[in-house]
């Protein structure tokens, strides 16, 4: 398995996934105050050591994988979604070809 990485970007990551989720207002939501109080309640201090911290981190870097994963896919699935029936010029034209010309100018 991959490095995790640093707490801080992971925090930042999963924040910048909840605005593409949320929209503007991602601040008031019930999931920005919730991963912002595991964060600091999971934080290394001098006073104490916290041994859940890398179970935190792991899970928190798992969760930022399925969000970025269901955003691209849904990206993906916008883009090339069917929409029905195309017509033959229309697929000749995806996939770069261009049909032939009829005879006696019908095409």
């Amino acid at each position: 398995m991959a490095a995790l990485g640093s707490p801080l970007r992971t925090l930042r990551g999963l924040l910048r996934e909840l605005r593409h989720a949320a929209g503007s207002p991602y601040r008031d939501t019930a999931a920005y105050r919730h991963i912002l109080a595991a964060f600091r309640a999971h934080r290394v201090t001098s006073e104490k050591l916290c041994r859940a911290q890398q179970e935190l981190h792991f899970q928190a870097a798992t969760y930022l994988c399925l969000l970025r994963s269901v955003r691209q896919h849904q990206a993906l699935h916008r883009e090339y979604h069917g929409r029905g029936e195309r017509s033959p010029e229309e697929v000749a034209g995806l996939v770069g070809f261009r049909l032939p010309r009829q005879p006696g100018g019908k095409g």
